[in-house]
């Protein structure tokens, strides 16, 4: 092995144990340990399982943090593990399989996918499936798998997508769609196949499971003309900018000078990347990873129409900006080299920089929960928060927190609840304990 392949890979490695070191910081340096209202529910499901709670999102999540707790893991720990293993899952198998390795290092470094896989949030379980299904699509691309078994490997693939996110529908549509463009290629009718296979499950799954549980769910989440497509289109463009912005992926809420840097760099890299795509040419299986990508975050796009979901962002999008950026990076490194390596070097330093700037100390007020609700005998056992206005941040802040700790915990927006002991309230919690906090959420 000559000495520049040994340079390479020893940046390789300095690369991957910077990550992971990353992703621990990033939650730790956290005032809560990186969660969201949306893990108030992954908790709570992981903790009643097999009891199914909810089907505002599928089971995949919550079982797979449930597998951790099994070790003697808490739900909270649990979603940490998972998501470091989410990531290393993905890099031995870029490895094992020489397949995109050098690209998934630089990508996983990224700031904005160090932030999901230390996020209690399910798209950093599904990044991993995504990358094993893009990789035995390219296997059927090639003809290395062919027939009923590429069928129902792909098939199969999807399925266990959609099990973790709703989103993945838009993955059947990729692969259909790019099947309807090949359609004279031996490996169409196995994409189309597939891609109805998936389709047929979620018909199936919809009566099955989702109106077993929730006969309700269509009803409350369907909803036409929910944003106007004028607010529609900033809010993407918006998303757009954060998710391609190799360095900052957060804009800031209240505005300001600053966020004409963080969209102005994401809008000039979006620019190179047609650039460098439109120069350098596609091969049958980046043509693959672009068309699976640009469906998905136009399908996001569209769905908003009818059904409500957060602004678009780097988390939402995470999925299908993941095929894109691998496809990037390999262009970048034929122009660029090693140089490229300044990308991810640069993304950690940057985001080395704002954890310590904006850091809290999750395990002092995970501290301050435990010692609360041992002395109010809440350890244990059902919990409800009050929140009287969803846009309160503060409000939410607290219950994430305490769900950190008592993962069977729900919300509630009756006052009348407030009564009862096991119904927390922000002003009975901080009465008694402080929490650090930073400047940023």
């Amino acid at each position: 092995m000559n000495m520049r392949k040994k340079q390479e890979q020893l940046f390789q490695i300095i690369l991957v144990i910077a990550t992971i070191v990353m992703t621990i910081l990033r939650f730790l340096m956290n005032e809560k340990g990186r969660v969201s209202p949306d893990s108030i529910r992954f908790f709570r499901g992981a903790n009643v399982f097999p009891v199914v709670d909810n089907t505002t999102t599928p089971l995949g999540y919550p079982i797979s943090i449930k597998f951790f707790t099994l070790f003697g893991f808490d739900e909270f720990w649990s979603s940490k593990i998972l998501g470091i293993f989410a990531y290393l899952f993905i890099i031995f198998f870029a490895w094992k399989k020489k397949f995109y390795y050098r690209e998934t290092i630089f990508v996983g470094a990224l700031f904005s996918f160090i932030s999901i896989f230390s996020y209690t949030i399910s798209e950093a379980l599904i990044l991993p499936f995504v990358f094993w299904m893009i990789f035995v699509a390219r296997q059927i691309i090639i003809g290395e798998i062919t027939g009923l078994k590429a069928t129902l490997i792909l098939s199969a693939s999807l399925i266990l997508l959609f099990n973790i996110r709703y989103n993945a529908l838009f993955f059947m549509g990729g692969i259909f769609l790019f099947a309807i463009i090949n359609l004279k290629a031996k490996y169409s009718k196995n994409f189309i196949s597939a891609a109805v296979i998936g389709f047929t499950f979620i018909i199936f799954y919809k009566f099955l499971f989702i109106d077993t549980f929730n006969k309700h769910y269509v009803d409350n989440f369907l909803e036409i003309g929910l944003k106007p497509t004028s607010q529609l289109l900033l809010e993407l463009l918006k998303g757009l900018a954060t998710a391609f912005n190799p360095f900052i992926h957060m804009a800031n809420p209240e505005g300001g000078f600053i966020n004409v840097g963080v969209y102005g760099l994401g809008a000039a890299n979006i620019a190179l990347m047609i650039f460098i795509f439109l120069k350098s040419g596609l091969s049958e299986t980046e043509k693959f990873l672009m068309i699976l990508g640009i469906t998905g975050i136009f399908c996001s796009f569209f769905i908003q129409y009818f059904y409500s979901i957060d602004q678009l962002d780097y988390r939402l999008l995470s999925p299908f900006t993941f095929p894109i950026w691998l496809v990037y990076f390999k262009k970048i490194y034929q122009f660029f080299g090693r140089l490229t390596y300044v990308i991810p070097l640069a993304s950690i330093s940057v985001g080395l920089a704002f954890t310590w700037l904006s850091r809290g100390n999750y395990i002092e007020n995970r501290k301050k929960v435990q010692h609360y609700l041992k002395n109010e005998n809440l350890m244990n056992g059902r919990l409800d928060f009050y929140i009287k206005d969803e846009k309160n941040l503060k409000e939410i802040q607290v219950a994430e927190l305490i769900s950190t700790v008592n993962a069977n915990l729900d919300t509630t927006n009756k006052a009348e609840d407030t009564l009862k002991k096991r119904v927390l309230t922000m002003y009975k919690v901080l009465t008694k304990i402080k929490i650090d906090e930073n400047k940023f959420q």
